[in-house]
């Protein structure tokens, strides 16, 4: 009687640990299905890569994590993103690809569970002694779309003590699956972007070239413009914006006369409303454009003024949209110093002196501030 009772009881407790083994394994995957649907949301390919390896380490209990990515010629993985005590030092490193596990796991492309690094030959250990880490063991599986591989994704040395196993491995494989996805799409939407950016370049270039004191200033505008958005703590997105709204920015004097763009005499007041109409006149030009919506208020707002006195809305303060203030900025200070068909360039301190004069009035006080650091870090 005892013995069955006994029996039963084991046969329990392998129940239950069937059980909760079966639970962990949904919650790894359910996991696994959730983090596929993080590195998807986004088409940032740095903030692909970042999510990848928090991805990575929280999937597989591990103390950190590497994305080391191929360089065009399958030569060298480079780590482009780690986490964990031992991050900021790892992610500098360049690997020949004819060392360590990685470097094998990238020319194979075949995965790799390590539990005793020590005793494998493959093991680089002059990687552990340069940046003072010890590594008990690894996770490394390619990062592949279709026949190109783009690199190695690590999980190292898993919590606990433990030893990674073959479930870990099989779903590391299946996160590295979706990451290299997440970094295709995100490659594809780059190019996109840049040839896009490209395109919207080239056109403001075309303007420009009526205008022959103008030369170069969209590229000017653009490059201080970003310079300055460093200071701005801008969130991706709205860099994206600022970088083509500072592009497109004049995009409306497509619609003026000649002979007013090159006027070699000031201004009468009839031409100076006509050329005041270019905001509006370029807002109405990319509104026709569904995929420029959002850098409208950019293009139609740089001539704003802080204390409500610019045009072409008269719009005050917090009203300006960022980007439009950021702009303004640039914009004054490549028309400062550079030749107008009715003067010479004036020096850059006077430039400065005047956007210091109008910080706070004309324009905004934090975006003149940042574009001071900017100039003095010789950003500008």
């Amino acid at each position: 009687m005892r013995r069955d009772m006994f029996q039963s009881e084991i046969e329990m407790n392998r129940i239950f640990e069937r059980l909760k083994e079966a639970e962990e394994r949904i919650e790894r995957l359910s996991l696994l299905s959730h983090l596929g649907q993080i590195l998807n949301s986004t088409l940032d390919h740095q903030e692909v890569r970042k999510r990848a390896i928090e991805a990575a380490t929280q999937l597989m209990r591990a103390e950190a994590g590497s994305l080391l990515l191929l360089d065009e010629e399958g030569k060298y993985l480079f780590f482009e993103v780690a986490l964990g005590d031992k991050g900021e030092s790892v992610k500098k490193v360049i690997l020949d690809v004819e060392k360590g596990i990685a470097g094998w796991v990238a020319k194979k492309g075949e995965p790799l569970r390590v539990n005793h690094p020590e005793r494998d030959p493959r093991f680089y250990k002059e990687m552990d002694e340069r940046i003072g880490f010890k590594t008990r063991n690894i996770l490394c599986v390619p990062v592949r779309v279709k026949d190109r591989i783009l690199g190695v994704l690590e999980a190292i040395n898993k919590k606990g003590g433990e030893d990674f196993n073959e479930e870990d491995l099989s779903l590391f494989v299946s996160l590295a699956n979706q990451v290299a996805i997440a970094l295709d799409n995100a490659r594809l939407y780059q190019e996109l972007e840049e040839m896009f950016f490209q395109t919207a370049a080239s056109l403001a270039d075309v303007i420009e070239k009526r205008d022959p004191y103008t030369g170069g200033h969209t590229q000017r505008v653009t490059r201080y413009s970003l310079a300055v958005a460093k200071y701005l703590s801008l969130e991706p997105e709205e860099l994206r914006r600022l970088r083509i709204a500072s592009v497109l920015h004049d995009i409306g004097k497509i619609g003026i006369d000649d002979q007013i763009l090159r006027k070699p005499t000031q201004l009468d007041t009839r031409e100076v409303d006509l050329i005041r109409r270019h905001p509006k006149m370029g807002a109405e030009i990319i509104g026709h454009i569904k995929q420029l919506k959002e850098i409208i208020p950019g293009v139609q707002y740089h001539h704003e003024h802080i204390n409500g006195k610019g045009y072409p809305e008269g719009l005050m303060g917090e009203g300006i949209p960022m980007i439009a203030r950021i702009v303004a900025v640039a914009d004054t200070y490549d028309a400062i110093t550079t030749d107008r068909p009715y003067r010479k360039a004036l020096s850059k301190e006077t430039a400065i002196s005047e956007l210091k004069k109008g910080s706070g009035t004309q324009f905004d006080q934090k975006v003149v501030e940042a574009f001071l650091q900017a100039f003095h870090s010789g950003e500008i």
